[in-house]
Protein backbone atom coordinates (compact mmCIF):
# COMPACT_ATOMS: atom_id res chain seq x y z
CA UNK A 1 0.00 0.00 0.00
CA UNK A 2 1.39 3.50 -1.19
CA UNK A 3 1.64 6.27 1.19
CA UNK A 4 2.24 10.08 0.11
CA UNK A 5 3.59 12.80 2.58
CA UNK A 6 0.88 15.19 3.91
CA UNK A 7 0.44 17.30 6.93
CA UNK A 8 3.03 15.17 8.89
CA UNK A 9 1.58 11.99 8.03
CA UNK A 10 2.48 8.93 5.83
CA UNK A 11 -1.46 8.47 4.74
CA UNK A 12 -1.52 4.86 3.01
CA UNK A 13 -4.03 5.35 0.53
CA UNK A 14 -5.08 2.57 -2.51
CA UNK A 15 -6.18 3.83 -6.21
CA UNK A 16 -7.95 2.53 -8.34
CA UNK A 17 -9.10 2.75 -12.33
CA UNK A 18 -8.67 5.56 -14.63
CA UNK A 19 -10.38 8.42 -15.21
CA UNK A 20 -12.08 11.94 -13.09
CA UNK A 21 -10.49 12.12 -9.78
CA UNK A 22 -13.44 10.59 -7.06
CA UNK A 23 -11.71 10.74 -3.53
CA UNK A 24 -13.38 8.11 -1.06
CA UNK A 25 -13.47 8.92 2.71
CA UNK A 26 -14.45 5.76 5.28
CA UNK A 27 -16.51 6.42 8.62
CA UNK A 28 -15.03 6.18 12.24
CA UNK A 29 -13.21 2.71 12.98
CA UNK A 30 -13.10 1.37 9.54
CA UNK A 31 -11.23 0.79 6.61
CA UNK A 32 -12.21 2.83 3.01
CA UNK A 33 -11.24 -0.92 1.53
CA UNK A 34 -13.98 -2.23 3.32
CA UNK A 35 -16.54 0.67 3.79
CA UNK A 36 -16.84 0.86 -0.46
CA UNK A 37 -15.71 -2.59 -1.50
CA UNK A 38 -19.19 -2.64 -3.65
CA UNK A 39 -18.23 0.56 -4.76
CA UNK A 40 -14.50 0.24 -6.09
CA UNK A 41 -15.15 -2.59 -8.71
CA UNK A 42 -17.90 -0.61 -10.31
CA UNK A 43 -17.10 3.17 -10.14
CA UNK A 44 -13.40 2.65 -10.84
CA UNK A 45 -14.29 1.95 -14.39
CA UNK A 46 -14.89 5.72 -14.72
CA UNK A 47 -13.32 7.29 -12.24
CA UNK A 48 -9.45 7.32 -10.62
CA UNK A 49 -10.72 6.66 -7.30
CA UNK A 50 -8.31 7.42 -4.35
CA UNK A 51 -9.13 5.58 -1.22
CA UNK A 52 -6.61 7.41 2.02
CA UNK A 53 -6.91 5.75 5.50
CA UNK A 54 -7.55 8.72 8.17
CA UNK A 55 -4.84 9.11 10.88
CA UNK A 56 -5.16 6.52 13.49
CA UNK A 57 -6.99 4.14 11.09
CA UNK A 58 -5.36 1.15 9.14
CA UNK A 59 -1.57 2.00 7.97
CA UNK A 60 -1.92 5.72 8.43
CA UNK A 61 0.50 5.74 11.95
CA UNK A 62 -0.75 8.20 14.05
CA UNK A 63 -1.14 7.39 18.01
CA UNK A 64 -4.93 9.23 19.06
CA UNK A 65 -2.96 9.41 22.45
CA UNK A 66 -1.71 12.75 21.15
CA UNK A 67 -5.24 13.75 20.15
CA UNK A 68 -7.75 13.27 17.66
CA UNK A 69 -9.55 16.34 15.77
CA UNK A 70 -12.20 16.38 12.79
CA UNK A 71 -10.45 19.81 11.84
CA UNK A 72 -7.23 17.56 11.85
CA UNK A 73 -8.93 14.97 9.18
CA UNK A 74 -9.61 17.76 7.11
CA UNK A 75 -6.53 19.41 6.91
CA UNK A 76 -5.21 16.06 6.25
CA UNK A 77 -7.50 15.80 2.80
CA UNK A 78 -6.49 19.29 2.03
CA UNK A 79 -2.86 18.39 1.64
CA UNK A 80 -3.18 14.45 0.23
CA UNK A 81 -5.42 16.04 -2.66
CA UNK A 82 -3.13 18.83 -2.70
CA UNK A 83 0.03 16.57 -2.48
CA UNK A 84 -1.62 14.25 -5.34
CA UNK A 85 -2.14 17.45 -7.63
CA UNK A 86 -5.95 17.19 -7.81
CA UNK A 87 -7.15 21.07 -8.60
CA UNK A 88 -10.70 19.11 -8.46
CA UNK A 89 -12.55 16.18 -7.74
CA UNK A 90 -15.30 14.37 -6.66
CA UNK A 91 -15.75 13.38 -3.09
CA UNK A 92 -17.70 10.62 -1.36
CA UNK A 93 -17.34 10.57 2.59
CA UNK A 94 -19.42 7.88 4.60
CA UNK A 95 -20.10 8.74 8.64
CA UNK A 96 -16.90 10.44 9.72
CA UNK A 97 -15.74 10.56 6.46
CA UNK A 98 -19.22 12.74 5.58
CA UNK A 99 -18.18 15.22 8.16
CA UNK A 100 -14.46 15.51 6.96
CA UNK A 101 -16.49 15.99 3.35
CA UNK A 102 -18.94 18.82 4.58
CA UNK A 103 -16.30 20.82 6.54
CA UNK A 104 -14.06 20.65 3.60
CA UNK A 105 -16.33 22.01 0.84
CA UNK A 106 -17.32 24.55 3.40
CA UNK A 107 -14.13 25.92 3.37
CA UNK A 108 -13.02 25.08 -0.32
CA UNK A 109 -15.93 24.38 -2.55
CA UNK A 110 -14.52 25.65 -5.69
CA UNK A 111 -12.73 22.42 -5.57
CA UNK A 112 -15.32 20.10 -5.41
CA UNK A 113 -17.38 18.52 -8.56
CA UNK A 114 -20.14 16.81 -7.28
CA UNK A 115 -20.13 15.77 -3.08
CA UNK A 116 -21.96 12.92 -1.57
CA UNK A 117 -22.25 12.38 1.73
CA UNK A 118 -23.63 9.27 3.52
CA UNK A 119 -24.79 8.63 7.01
CA UNK A 120 -23.75 12.30 8.91
CA UNK A 121 -26.01 14.72 11.07
CA UNK A 122 -24.87 18.59 12.02
CA UNK A 123 -26.67 18.36 15.31
CA UNK A 124 -24.67 16.58 17.92
CA UNK A 125 -27.78 14.17 19.37
CA UNK A 126 -28.75 11.64 18.04
CA UNK A 127 -24.85 10.59 17.19
CA UNK A 128 -22.64 11.42 20.25
CA UNK A 129 -24.77 9.26 22.41
CA UNK A 130 -25.14 6.49 19.93
CA UNK A 131 -21.25 6.56 19.35
CA UNK A 132 -20.21 6.63 23.10
CA UNK A 133 -22.33 3.24 23.28
CA UNK A 134 -20.18 1.79 20.32
CA UNK A 135 -16.87 3.05 21.79
CA UNK A 136 -17.56 1.94 25.31
CA UNK A 137 -14.18 -0.43 25.90
CA UNK A 138 -15.72 -2.06 29.35
CA UNK A 139 -19.06 -2.86 26.81
CA UNK A 140 -17.10 -4.08 23.90
CA UNK A 141 -14.48 -6.60 26.04
CA UNK A 142 -18.14 -7.51 28.14
CA UNK A 143 -20.06 -8.09 25.18
CA UNK A 144 -18.92 -7.64 21.75
CA UNK A 145 -15.70 -9.59 21.32
CA UNK A 146 -16.16 -10.40 17.64
CA UNK A 147 -15.91 -6.45 17.13
CA UNK A 148 -12.70 -6.32 19.33
CA UNK A 149 -11.04 -8.68 17.01
CA UNK A 150 -12.15 -6.87 13.69
CA UNK A 151 -10.57 -3.66 15.11
CA UNK A 152 -7.61 -5.45 16.23
CA UNK A 153 -7.34 -7.17 12.50
CA UNK A 154 -8.13 -3.64 10.80
CA UNK A 155 -5.76 -1.58 12.64
CA UNK A 156 -3.42 -3.63 15.14
CA UNK A 157 -0.57 -4.42 11.75
CA UNK A 158 -0.66 -0.27 11.21
CA UNK A 159 -0.77 1.24 14.19
CA UNK A 160 0.47 -1.30 16.96
CA UNK A 161 -1.84 -4.12 18.88
CA UNK A 162 -4.42 -2.12 20.87
CA UNK A 163 -3.77 1.13 19.54
CA UNK A 164 -7.40 1.12 18.82
CA UNK A 165 -8.37 1.39 22.49
CA UNK A 166 -7.10 4.86 22.44
CA UNK A 167 -8.95 5.69 18.95
CA UNK A 168 -11.94 4.90 19.97
CA UNK A 169 -12.47 7.06 23.14
CA UNK A 170 -10.50 9.99 21.70
CA UNK A 171 -13.17 10.18 17.87
CA UNK A 172 -16.12 10.27 20.61
CA UNK A 173 -14.67 12.73 22.83
CA UNK A 174 -13.81 15.00 19.71
CA UNK A 175 -17.61 14.57 18.67
CA UNK A 176 -18.38 16.02 22.32
CA UNK A 177 -16.48 19.42 21.87
CA UNK A 178 -16.62 19.62 18.02
CA UNK A 179 -17.93 22.90 16.45
CA UNK A 180 -21.16 22.27 15.10
CA UNK A 181 -21.61 23.99 11.21
CA UNK A 182 -24.19 25.67 10.61
CA UNK A 183 -26.28 26.59 7.56
CA UNK A 184 -23.80 29.55 6.48
CA UNK A 185 -21.20 26.93 6.41
CA UNK A 186 -23.45 24.62 4.49
CA UNK A 187 -24.78 27.09 2.57
CA UNK A 188 -21.47 27.55 1.24
CA UNK A 189 -21.55 24.43 -0.61
CA UNK A 190 -22.65 25.08 -4.24
CA UNK A 191 -21.65 21.79 -6.03
CA UNK A 192 -24.15 19.52 -6.78
CA UNK A 193 -24.37 17.27 -3.99
CA UNK A 194 -26.54 14.20 -2.82
CA UNK A 195 -26.81 13.46 1.02
CA UNK A 196 -28.06 9.72 1.68
CA UNK A 197 -29.04 7.80 5.08
CA UNK A 198 -31.11 4.86 5.93
CA UNK A 199 -34.59 5.20 6.98
CA UNK A 200 -33.36 3.26 10.18
CA UNK A 201 -29.93 5.16 10.84
CA UNK A 202 -29.88 5.42 14.90
CA UNK A 203 -27.08 7.95 13.88
CA UNK A 204 -29.36 10.13 11.32
CA UNK A 205 -32.46 10.85 11.61
CA UNK A 206 -34.14 11.35 8.41
CA UNK A 207 -35.48 14.74 9.04
CA UNK A 208 -31.95 15.56 9.52
CA UNK A 209 -30.72 14.35 6.51
CA UNK A 210 -32.83 16.93 4.66
CA UNK A 211 -32.11 19.34 6.54
CA UNK A 212 -28.60 19.15 5.48
CA UNK A 213 -30.27 19.08 2.22
CA UNK A 214 -32.40 21.94 2.23
CA UNK A 215 -29.70 24.13 3.41
CA UNK A 216 -27.08 23.17 0.43
CA UNK A 217 -27.37 25.42 -2.84
CA UNK A 218 -27.36 22.78 -5.17
CA UNK A 219 -29.09 19.57 -2.95
CA UNK A 220 -30.89 15.33 -3.29
CA UNK A 221 -31.66 13.64 -0.91
CA UNK A 222 -31.49 9.59 -1.27
CA UNK A 223 -33.07 8.23 1.53
CA UNK A 224 -32.71 4.31 1.92
CA UNK A 225 -35.47 1.96 2.33
CA UNK A 226 -35.36 -0.90 4.92
CA UNK A 227 -31.59 0.27 6.04
CA UNK A 228 -29.08 1.35 8.98
CA UNK A 229 -26.12 3.30 9.01
CA UNK A 230 -23.87 0.79 6.29
CA UNK A 231 -25.80 1.83 3.08
CA UNK A 232 -23.19 1.33 0.64
CA UNK A 233 -22.43 -2.56 2.13
CA UNK A 234 -25.63 -3.10 3.23
CA UNK A 235 -27.79 -1.66 0.40
CA UNK A 236 -25.07 -1.49 -2.41
CA UNK A 237 -27.05 -1.90 -5.62
CA UNK A 238 -29.47 0.83 -4.31
CA UNK A 239 -26.87 3.15 -3.16
CA UNK A 240 -24.76 2.25 -6.45
CA UNK A 241 -27.48 2.93 -9.00
CA UNK A 242 -28.42 6.74 -7.21
CA UNK A 243 -24.68 7.15 -7.22
CA UNK A 244 -24.29 6.23 -10.63
CA UNK A 245 -27.39 8.69 -11.78
CA UNK A 246 -26.32 11.18 -9.74
CA UNK A 247 -22.88 11.81 -11.40
CA UNK A 248 -24.66 11.03 -14.67
CA UNK A 249 -27.45 14.00 -14.28
CA UNK A 250 -24.48 16.51 -12.57
CA UNK A 251 -21.86 15.62 -15.58
CA UNK A 252 -21.84 18.57 -17.41
CA UNK A 253 -22.00 20.59 -14.14
CA UNK A 254 -19.12 18.88 -12.78
CA UNK A 255 -17.46 18.96 -16.13
CA UNK A 256 -17.72 23.38 -16.19
CA UNK A 257 -16.77 23.32 -12.37
CA UNK A 258 -13.53 21.52 -13.18
CA UNK A 259 -12.62 23.60 -16.63
CA UNK A 260 -13.27 26.74 -14.16
CA UNK A 261 -11.08 26.05 -11.41
CA UNK A 262 -8.43 24.36 -13.79
CA UNK A 263 -4.84 25.86 -13.26
CA UNK A 264 -1.46 24.41 -14.09
CA UNK A 265 -1.63 20.89 -13.42
CA UNK A 266 1.03 19.49 -11.12
CA UNK A 267 2.52 15.71 -10.76
CA UNK A 268 0.34 13.30 -8.84
CA UNK A 269 1.69 10.03 -6.59
CA UNK A 270 1.98 6.48 -8.21
CA UNK A 271 -1.46 4.72 -7.75
CA UNK A 272 -1.32 1.13 -5.06
CA UNK A 273 0.57 -1.10 -7.27
CA UNK A 274 -1.69 -4.13 -7.37
CA UNK A 275 -3.98 -2.00 -9.60
CA UNK A 276 -4.22 -1.16 -13.37
CA UNK A 277 -2.08 1.65 -14.56
CA UNK A 278 -3.90 4.95 -13.81
CA UNK A 279 -3.53 8.20 -15.86
CA UNK A 280 -1.46 11.08 -14.31
CA UNK A 281 -3.70 13.03 -12.17
CA UNK A 282 -3.16 16.45 -14.10
CA UNK A 283 -4.52 14.43 -17.14
CA UNK A 284 -7.58 12.26 -15.42
CA UNK A 285 -8.11 16.05 -14.07
CA UNK A 286 -9.73 16.97 -17.49
CA UNK A 287 -10.90 13.70 -18.73
CA UNK A 288 -14.25 12.96 -19.48
CA UNK A 289 -17.34 13.87 -16.62
CA UNK A 290 -18.44 15.09 -19.76
CA UNK A 291 -19.29 11.40 -21.06
CA UNK A 292 -19.54 8.90 -17.62
CA UNK A 293 -20.41 5.33 -18.75
CA UNK A 294 -20.68 4.02 -15.11
CA UNK A 295 -23.17 0.91 -15.12
CA UNK A 296 -26.49 1.50 -13.89
CA UNK A 297 -26.76 -1.09 -11.11
CA UNK A 298 -24.41 -3.62 -9.15
CA UNK A 299 -24.79 -7.22 -10.54
CA UNK A 300 -25.47 -9.11 -7.27
CA UNK A 301 -27.73 -7.10 -5.94
CA UNK A 302 -31.50 -7.44 -5.32
CA UNK A 303 -32.64 -4.59 -4.78
CA UNK A 304 -31.31 -3.40 -7.84
CA UNK A 305 -33.56 -1.06 -9.78
CA UNK A 306 -35.24 0.31 -7.03
CA UNK A 307 -34.46 3.59 -5.65
CA UNK A 308 -36.32 6.90 -4.94
CA UNK A 309 -34.40 10.52 -4.70
CA UNK A 310 -36.62 12.81 -2.89
CA UNK A 311 -37.13 16.53 -3.94
CA UNK A 312 -39.01 17.27 -0.97
CA UNK A 313 -39.47 16.62 2.45
CA UNK A 314 -40.13 13.22 2.75
CA UNK A 315 -43.79 12.39 4.91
Amino acid sequence: MPTIRANGLDIAYEAHGAGPPLVLLHGASSLGREDFAAQIPLFSKRFLCYVPDARGHGATRWDAADGFRYDWLVDDLVAFVDELGLETFHLVGFSMGAMTALIFGSRQPERLRTLTIVGITTPREPRLSVLRGLTNLERIDREDQAWAALLGRRHDPGQGVGAWRRLLPAIAADVAAQPLLGPRELHRLDAPSLVVCGDRDPFVPVEHASAIRRQLVDGRLFVVPDCGHEVMSRKPGLFNEALAAFFRTTETVAAARAERNATVPTAPAAPAAETAPARPAAETARAADSNPTVPDHADDDPDRGRWTEFPHDPQ
